[in-house]
């Protein structure tokens, strides 16, 4: 089957790093459903951009009712066969200095929005024989770091879960990876790093740039992976093998 039959939804697919994914696979030949939290706007705006074989959908990935409604909808068209869990938040603070609601809103997010979403999927694409999974993580939940205990564990999550997936449904033909990003590129990034500490932290003295993400998870939802599976692939310049 070739990708001109395959619809992907990227979660998180009307941020900075989802545009840019839902654009590469959009290029690859897949049906590419945009996800946004609340702002359809953004997401209506990138499948308008993109043109045919995009469509936009919102649903809070953490409502796991609301989840479940959206997919169905959506599977009412036919199987997802490739899945990107890029949604993510991150609410920072010392974990001393943590509260319970910023603890807990993370990790709904990133690990139990994974669980959502695609959990839902997984029969419908197993019955194609054929299927991709890919979570985006972070260099957080390989090294840690100050201030997101939260973040590093709900990301960390997704990893123990992805090895899990792929050893359950690989002889379906289906595969299960993670995409670590180191700093990228973006408002976030800029926030929080200024040049000179990414010069110290990331060998390659530079923040990542949204495209160089994507093309790896262009290459894990491709049939050229097909035997890549169960794996934390960390693009991050350098920070951690």
């Amino acid at each position: 089957m070739s990708n001109t039959m395959r619809r992907a939804l990227v979660t998180g697919g009307s941020g900075d790093l989802g545009g840019v994914i839902c654009r590469a696979l959009h290029a690859a030949g897949c049906h590419v459903i945009v996800h946004a939290n609340r702002g359809i706007e953004r997401a209506e705006a990138l499948v308008a951009d993109l043109g045919d074989r995009a469509t936009a959908v919102a649903f809070d990935v953490s409502d796991a009712e609301a989840s479940r409604t959206a997919t169905e909808v959506l599977l009412a068209d036919g199987p997802i066969q490739i899945v990107v869990n890029n949604a993510g938040i991150h609410d920072d603070a010392p974990m001393a200095g943590m509260s319970h609601a910023q603890w807990q809103r993370v990790i709904d997010v990133s690990l139990h929005g994974f669980f959502n979403v695609t959990q839902p999927l997984l029969l419908p694409m197993a019955r194609t024989r054929w299927g991709r999974v890919i979570s985006v993580s972070s260099v957080a939940a390989m090294l840690g770091n100050r201030g997101q205990t939260n973040y590093a564990a709900a990301k960390a999550g997704l990893h123990g879960a992805t090895l899990s997936l792929a050893r359950e449904m690989a002889s379906r033909g289906i595969t299960a990876n993670v995409v670590a990003p180191g700093v990228v590129e973006g408002a976030m990034a800029e926030e929080a790093f200024p040049p000179e500490r990414i010069k110290a932290m990331v060998p390659a003295g530079r923040a990542g740039r949204p495209e160089e993400i994507a093309a790896v998870v262009a290459f894990l939802a491709s049939d050229a992976a097909s035997y890549v599976n169960g794996q934390i692939i960390g693009v991050n310049g350098g920070m951690v093998g």
